[in-house]
């Protein structure tokens, strides 16, 4: 525990990284790993408890949408911009890319899990979709 009460938590880490949980909610970061490459993306989830909350802190990140069907329908996207809020409704199939900077912070409920977040294998054509958004920013273009 940091002076007055503050604790101070440094983000170093590539993937989902849980910070702080407490109570009902939890704050977590979402850094740049293989998994969030536009190439790697295969599969949406969906929450079916809780809205999740993303905030770009670094770099890029393009947020896709499933629709809240049974199963993902059409895809949509928005890039990401610094000091905008983006809520994922409860109920809605979504994933998301980053680049190498990339780093988002994410709030949602502590009990969010696999057992309440079901995930879907795409349809070549929604993984097309993905891909072709993606590509349409030369900062998604991989260096590896």
């Amino acid at each position: 525990m940091g002076m007055n009460g503050i604790e101070r938590i440094k983000i170093q880490h590539q993937g989902y990284l849980p910070l702080i949980d407490y109570e009902t909610w939890r704050v977590a970061v979402l850094s740049y790993c293989l998994d969030v490459r536009v190439d790697q993306l295969v599969t949406m989830q969906k929450h079916l408890e809780t809205d999740e909350v993303f905030v770009l802190l670094e770099g890029n990140c393009v947020l896709f949408s499933g629709g809240n069907g049974e199963h993902p329908e059409e895809i949509q996207w928005v890039k990401m911009e610094k000091n905008q809020l983006y809520n994922v409704k409860k109920g809605v199939w979504h994933t998301h890319t980053l680049d190498e900077e990339g780093s988002v912070l994410i709030i949602e409920n502590q009990d969010t899990t696999d057992d309440n977040s079901p995930t879907e294998t795409l349809k070549e054509a929604q993984i097309e979709a993905i891909r072709k958004a993606g590509d349409s920013f030369d900062i998604f273009c991989q260096k590896h």
